[in-house]
């Protein structure tokens, strides 16, 4: 499968975090122009998104991005409130909605308040209902990009090791209790990310190096490693974690 997993895809290796961050809000710059309609994201959370959402709220890019016309999902989040520190949702809030003109109507926070199960229910309705289809079609991305970090314990996204969510064959959403990390978590799961124009896993620092390694070959422990695109997946790291 050329470039539709984690070992045939393509990687793109940087000097350092923030030129990771300025090329991925490059690339988001000019698919959001290229893109004839609504332009869909699952925006990720950690340290090198939140510079690149912070790139994508300086004027001189805000000004010339489609926000009117892109939506923007989460593929993933802990299951606190959003003024929480750990809240995906609250931190792109402050990071990067808060400053740009874009309707609320455009972003669509995964729930974090009731019963896990159901949240994650409800949100896979708010992710089909936009999709037009409770099935999903090899001919039909959900995303046209999913972003991805990818942790030291082998995890994207909230597919933690040993978790059920790994087995998730059906559902688009569901949720994780990892046992090596604090919170509940919401995820998308393996399915709804394969949907997908583009998966960009984000990598930076020289932590992640060997981590970063065993994926690339594919180690069937680590869940990073069973994520696939319908589309083409690209790896966009930094030389420490390269190393």
């Amino acid at each position: 499968m050329n470039g539709h997993d984690v070992v045939s895809a393509k990687a793109i290796v940087l000097a350092d975090s923030d030129a990771v961050a300025r090329h991925v809000a490059d690339f988001l710059l000019t698919e959001a122009l290229r893109a004839t309609g609504v332009f869909r994201v699952a925006l990720s959370g950690g340290s090198t998104p939140k510079r690149l959402y912070a790139m994508m709220a300086e004027p001189d890019y805000a000004e010339r991005f489609p926000w009117n016309r892109t939506e923007f999902f989460f593929g993933d989040d802990r299951f606190v409130p959003e003024d929480s520190p750990d809240s995906n949702r609250g931190m792109l809030r402050k990071t990067l909605f808060s400053r740009v003109a874009i309707s609320t109507q455009n972003i669509h926070p995964m729930p974090d308040q009731g019963d896990p199960d159901e949240a994650a229910r409800a949100y896979e309705a708010v992710l089909q209902a936009h999709y037009g289809s409770p099935v999903l079609r090899n001919d039909k991305p959900l995303f046209d990009v999913v972003l991805l970090g990818l942790g030291e314990n082998g995890h994207t996204a909230s597919l933690f090791p040993r978790q059920p969510v790994l087995e998730e064959k059906t559902r688009w959403v569901a949720p994780c209790v990892p046992d090596d990390a604090p919170h509940t978590r919401l995820t998308l799961t393996y399915p709804a990310i394969a949907s997908s124009r583009y998966v960009l896993f984000l990598v930076t620092g020289a932590p992640k190096a060997a981590v970063y390694t065993r994926v690339r070959k594919g180690d069937p422990v680590e869940p990073a490693s069973h994520i696939t695109s319908d589309g083409q997946i690209e790896w966009i790291v930094d030389k420490d974690a390269a190393a």
